[in-house]
């Protein structure tokens, strides 16, 4: 799902907080064992992977698992929120730790 600038900037958040207070994982091969084994409370997926098969399957496979899937349009930023010198494809909060209000606003918007 493509979300707006303001709320990209929102997960962004999300993520930068939970990967110091809680836990993600990062890489679509480490998002896709989370989604399969129904942990991961949110996926967000960069718009801009060469080739795009490589994330193809992770928003169906999210539908499945009913686990929310959001698309940003840089896996520079993406990286960057991460914490990583590289830029990621996918990322997958799997424990939000200290973001847990920013996280239900987030999944309150996308879910509207």
């Amino acid at each position: 799902m493509d979300i707006s600038k303001e709320l990209q900037d929102r997960v962004f958040e999300v993520i930068e907080i939970a990967k110091t207070t809680g836990k993600i994982k990062k890489g679509t091969n480490e998002a896709t064992k989370s989604i399969e084994r129904g942990i991961a409370k949110l996926v967000v997926v960069a718009k801009d992977v060469n080739p795009p098969e490589v994330t193809m399957h992770l928003e169906p496979l999210c539908k499945e698992k009913e686990i929310p899937c959001v698309n940003v349009d840089k896996r520079d930023e993406l990286g960057t929120a991460a914490g990583l010198q590289r830029p990621a494809s996918c990322i997958a909060v799997i424990s939000e730790g200290e973001a847990k209000d920013q996280l239900k606003e987030v999944l309150s918007k996308i879910n509207k």
